[in-house]
């Protein structure tokens, strides 16, 4: 039988601080519907080793990170209370953009028998753009929740919404997901 899990991505403090300030309700919002329908939650957060040893210089995103941050040290890099993993929700930390890069989400996600992903995170043109992609080419099912979902450019995420995630998957709202799971359509 076929299996969703609900991916919350980079929901850190830092990243936060990049969206508007409605967006941590929405996420709320999401994570409790997963959990109200028994969906596995998996979180994702953007974890570099101390000194940055696993990000090239070469990297225009990771390599010109100051080495204090994103680091098990990192306050800012924690997960946000309110979205914080309950106990039994599988936390996997990831070293560059997409969900899927410098762990074992993929084999975590076969040993479960999870074959369709629903997104939430920040930023649609990062982690949820690239993750949906890679996702796709490894042949899950994705559903991407625009309004889980945001960026620090509201075009593009509008954009990457409507025109690039919507030929990938199905796209839709938390309170539309909610309702399809409740009433098993």
């Amino acid at each position: 039988m076929p299996r969703t899990a609900l991916l919350l991505m980079d929901l850190q403090k830092c990243h936060l601080s990049h969206v508007a300030d409605d967006y941590l309700p929405r996420a709320v919002r999401a994570l409790r519907t997963a959990r109200a329908a028994g969906v596995p939650v998996i979180h994702v957060a953007l974890q570099l080793r101390p000194g940055h040893v696993d990000a090239h210089p070469r990297n225009k995103t990771f390599g010109a990170l100051p080495l204090h941050l994103f680091t098990p040290d990192d306050p800012g890099a924690a997960i946000h209370p309110d979205v914080a993993p309950a106990d039994g929700e599988i936390v996997v930390y990831k070293n560059r953009v997409s969900a899927f890069a410098g762990n074992n989400l993929h084999q975590i996600l076969a040993a479960q028998g999870i074959d369709h992903l629903v997104l939430a995170g920040i930023a649609t043109g990062g982690i949820v753009l690239s993750t949906a992609l890679q996702a796709a080419d490894l042949d899950y099912r994705i559903t991407v929740l625009t309004d889980a979902c945001a960026d620090p450019h509201p075009g593009l995420h509008d954009t990457l919404v409507n025109d690039v995630l919507a030929r990938r998957g199905e796209v839709t709202t938390v309170e539309s997901w909610g309702h399809t799971l409740r009433t098993g359509a």
